[in-house]
């Protein structure tokens, strides 16, 4: 059976199972602790990154966005099952376009501040990148949040899914940076109202419950955040 190396709050890992669950494949989660740098996820990934899929016999896949397309290729052209790419090669652009956006650009300027200040840096030790929250920082993705928030109100507004008339996996990596940071209570939702609606349709697939049932150690979500009616 597959086994995900992954964190709760970890984008990426969640934007890995969330695409697991829309397959229905059965998988082994071996939860980690980032800051950790475990010797034996170090020999998977020397990087020390997450997530890390292993498929034997396969092999090794690392990283969210390589591990998404690796499963789309492997899992998606099964029939009767949502593919989550386009057919056609330009459609194919805008999905892995918009994968880039929000697993890169949304994380570097707003979940990874979020999350690596008010959680992972409250249970790391000191020597290794743990200490008191950089307000700074904070502030930084609370204001990067809106930007980012109108983006996908646009998106949403002018097609039926973010990268056009089907669910793919560029809808799959925005509402799991999202999910990651409506966790820690930091998505101002009133906002934007497309991008509250669209996101309220990501959150009730089936694929989703299992995200909505995450609970970190110390660091417990909001009440509204497993609410389909938020």
């Amino acid at each position: 059976m597959p086994v995900l190396h992954h964190h709760p709050l970890s984008p990426g890992s969640r934007y890995v199972r969330l695409i697991l669950a829309e397959y229905g494949e059965e998988t082994v989660f071996v939860e980690e602790e980032p800051w950790a740098r475990r010797e034996e996820l170090l020999n998977l990934n020397p990087a020390g990154t997450l997530p890390v899929f292993i498929d034997e016999p396969e092999g090794v896949i690392v990283g969210g966005a390589v591990i998404g397309e690796y499963l789309a290729e492997t899992r998606g052209v099964r029939a009767g099952e949502p593919a989550l790419m386009p057919a056609s090669t330009i459609e194919r652009a805008e999905v892995r376009r918009l994968v880039a956006w929000f697993l890169q650009k949304l994380d570097d300027e707003v979940t990874g501040y979020l999350v690596t200040e008010k959680v992972f840096k409250r249970r790391a030790p000191a020597s290794n990148g743990g200490g008191p929250p950089d307000a700074a920082a904070i502030r930084a993705g609370r204001a990067n949040i809106r930007s980012h928030l109108r983006y996908i109100g646009y998106l949403a507004g002018r097609r039926d899914w973010l990268a056009g008339r089907e669910m793919t996996l560029a809808d799959l990596a925005a509402a799991a940076e999202l999910s990651c940071i409506d966790y820690l209570g930091e998505v101002p939702w009133e906002e934007d109202a497309t991008a509250k609606h669209w996101y309220a349709r990501v959150k009730s697939r089936p694929s989703f419950r299992a995200l909505l049932a995450d609970s970190v150690r110390g660091a417990p979500p909001p009440t509204h955040y497993a609410d389909l009616d938020f």
